[in-house]
Order: structure tokens, then C-alpha cells, then sequence
């Protein structure tokens, strides 16, 4: 029974049926509402920290959606997934692939800065202070980007960026 049928939580399925609602009125093909139930499903199933089902509905949806635009949240949101997992190398490539699709995604821009911080932390754990400042410059510049599409969202990073020196 797909996720979006078996719903406990009164949010998921209120969203559920709304989703649905517009589905049927919003003229799409069976490929494109098979697609956005996989979408959905993953978001369901990401929300209560069922990853491994997140992922497999999610790559669902990706063979089906066709949409650069549509593509690029399920790939942010795969990048998301992974980002919970610890995978943080899978996540940054996916966030990358979400942004050659839609360069206008702040939060992907945002989670790959929050990133680049621990690398660079890291770093000077390992006793390689240039690479530190590497990382961080890198996490710096995607942050900028981020605020710079959404100036009112990312006001801990605009701290990090003003106590770091790095907000030009």
C-alpha cells in the first residue's frame, strides 16, 4: 500500500487529499501523477525518518518526472536525505545536480555551506590550517549566494559570515 494511503498524521493526510484534489483538477499525464505520489511518498517517509523508503521513492520519481524544475526538488531533497544520513558526499553531488537544474534553490546552497564548516573543522584536526580556510571560503561563498536569493532567510549565516569576516 503506497505511503500516501497508510497516513497517520493528520497534516500528512490533509496534504494528502489536497494533493490529490489538485491532481485531478490540474491537467497532467498518469506519468506525471505517478511521479508526484512518489514525490509525496518520499517527503512522507523522509518527514519520519524512514530514509532508506525516502530514497527508493524518491529515484521512483526521478525515472518518471521529466520537469527540470520539478527534478531539481527530488534531487534536493535525495541531497537532504543523504545529508540525514551522514552521507554528506552523496548529499553535496546531489545538491549539485539540484542546482544545475534550478539555480535558484537557496536551501540546497544553504545545506551545502553548512557542510563545508565541519570540513573545515576537520581540517584543523588534521593539522591543515590552509585547507581549513579553504572550506571555510567555500562554505562563505555558498552562504552568500543563498542570502542573496532569500536576504531575509539565513540570519545564522549571515552572523557566521559577519563574525568570520567573511561577509564582503
Amino acid at each position: 500500500m503506497p505511503r500516501s494511503q497508510r497516513n497517520d498524521n493528520s497534516i500528512d493526510r490533509t496534504f494528502t487529499i489536497l494533493a490529490d484534489i489538485l491532481l485531478q483538477i490540474i491537467p497532467t499525464t498518469n506519468r506525471e501523477r505517478e511521479a508526484f505520489t512518489h514525490y509525496r511518498d518520499g517527503m512522507s517517509a523522509q518527514s519520519e525518518g524512514e530514509y532508506a523508503e525516502a530514497l527508493q521513492n524518491y529515484y521512483k520519481a526521478m525515472r518518471l518526472e521529466i520537469d527540470p524544475y520539478d527534478r531539481s526538488y527530488i534531487l534536493y531533497n535525495i541531497g537532504l536525505t543523504h545529508t540525514s544520513n551522514g552521507e554528506h558526499t552523496k548529499a553535496l553531488e546531489y545538491y549539485f545536480q539540484a542546482l544545475e537544474r534550478n539555480p535558484f534553490l537557496p536551501q540546497a546552497l544553504n545545506n551545502m555551506a553548512v557542510i563545508y564548516p565541519d570540513r573545515g573543522e576537520q581540517a584543523i584536526e588534521q593539522g591543515e590550517p590552509e585547507a581549513s580556510e579553504a572550506w571555510f571560503d567555500q562554505a562563505a561563498e555558498y552562504w552568500k549566494q543563498a542570502i542573496a536569493l532569500s536576504p531575509s532567510n539565513y540570519i545564522e549565516a549571515q552572523n557566521w559570515l559577519k563574525v568570520t569576516r567573511r561577509f564582503k
